[in-house]
C-alpha cells in the first residue's frame, strides 16, 4: 500500500534533503567545537585541581618549617641555660653548697636536659682525636700537638647540638696542628737525610 506522492512533493523533499547535509554538518561542527571546549575545561579544572594540592602541600610545609624554625630558636636559648649550669657545677665545688642544693640543682639541670631531648635535641659526640668535621665542629683554636694527627680535635670548648639531625649549633673545638721542630732539630733532620 504505497501511496503516489505527488512530483511537488517530491522536488520539496529533494530539496530538503539538499539542505539536510549543511545543517547535519553544522550540528558536527558544533558538537566537535563542544567538545574541544569541555576537553579544555576538564584540562583546566585538572590543573586548578593540581594546584591547589601543590598549594596545601606546601602551605603545610612551610607551617611545618615555621615551628621546627620557632622550636630551634627556643631550644637554642636552652642550650645556653644548660651552659650555664654546667659552668656552675664546674665553678662551685660540692662542699661549698649544702647537699641538697647541689642534689636540687642536678635535678633541675637533668630535667633540663631530659626536655630538650624529648624535642629531639642531641648532643654532637666529639671524641678528642677524631678528625675535625667541618659540618660539626667549629675550630676556635690551632694547637701543636704531637700526640694526635694534624687536623683532630684536640679540646673540645663548647658542646654542639643537632636538632632532628640538623646541627642547631656547631661544637667550637681547638684542633691540632703539626709541631714546628726547632731550627737545630729541622737542621739534624735535613743532615741525616741529606747522607
Amino acid at each position: 500500500m504505497t501511496e503516489e506522492q505527488n512530483p511537488e512533493d517530491l522536488t520539496s523533499l529533494g530539496e530538503q534533503m539538499d539542505e539536510e547535509p549543511d545543517e547535519l554538518n553544522q550540528l558536527k561542527a558544533q558538537l566537535e567545537e563542544a567538545l574541544r571546549e569541555k576537553e579544555q575545561y576538564k584540562n583546566m579544572a585538572q590543573r586548578a585541581q593540581a594546584d591547589l594540592v601543590n598549594y596545601r602541600r606546601r602551605a603545610a610545609q612551610e607551617l611545618s618549617d615555621a615551628r621546627e624554625n620557632a622550636n630551634a630558636q627556643l631550644l637554642l636559648k636552652l642550650i645556653t641555660v644548660a651552659d650555664d649550669f654546667n659552668r656552675a657545677f664546674s665553678a662551685i665545688p660540692e662542699d661549698a653548697v649544702s647537699p641538697g642544693w647541689h642534689e636540687g640543682l642536678q635535678l633541675v639541670h637533668r630535667s633540663l636536659q631530659h626536655q630538650m631531648e624529648s624535642e629531639g635535641l642531641t648532643r654532637i659526640e666529639t671524641a678528642i682525636g677524631q678528625p675535625f668535621d667541618v659540618h660539626e665542629h667549629e675550630a676556635v683554636f690551632f694547637e701543636p700537638d704531637s700526640d694526635n694527627a694534624e687536623g683532630s680535635v684536640v679540646r673540645v670548648i663548647r658542646d654542639g647540638y643537632k636538632l632532628h639531625q640538623r646541627v642547631l649549633r656547631a661544637a667550637q673545638v681547638s684542633v691540632s696542628k703539626a709541631v714546628e721542630q726547632e731550627p737545630e732539630a729541622r737542621q739534624d733532620n735535613d743532615n741525616q737525610e741529606a747522607q
